[in-house]
């Protein structure tokens, strides 16, 4: 049980990274807090609307992704292409990230709060 919040934690906490790392680039947001609270939201709603969406066919991811990115535009200023585009620098830079600490054998290659990863 600790393990896993141990792991739920480190896991957001990286997400985070990326959300922050995205909003930086894009719309030049610069709130670390912020970012968490975003992954937090973004995690949930995946979460949610996956269990009760996700498994129709090609419908279903679609509207998980859209409500991933209804959180992301929600949170930060400017619209649509501003919430994909934080949300593909943030996928990106967890990418990096974990492919880094995976290197190093420090964690495994998955994180909370940006899809995908």
């Amino acid at each position: 049980m600790i393990e896993s919040l141990i792991v739920f934690v480190v896991s957001l906490l990286i997400g985070a990274v990326g959300i922050y790392a995205g909003a930086k680039v894009v719309v030049d947001a610069e709130d670390y807090t912020y970012a968490l609270i975003t992954a937090l939201l973004g995690a949930v709603i995946w979460a949610v609307v996956g269990f009760f969406f996700g498994w129709i066919p090609l419908l279903g991811p679609l509207l998980v992704l859209l409500a991933y990115l209804a959180v992301v535009n929600a949170r930060y200023p400017g619209g649509w292409v501003d919430a994909a585009a934080i949300t593909i620098v943030a996928w990106l830079s967890v990418l990096i990230v974990l492919y880094v600490l995976a290197l190093i054998g420090v964690t495994g290659f998955d994180a909370v709060g940006v899809p995908g990863v």
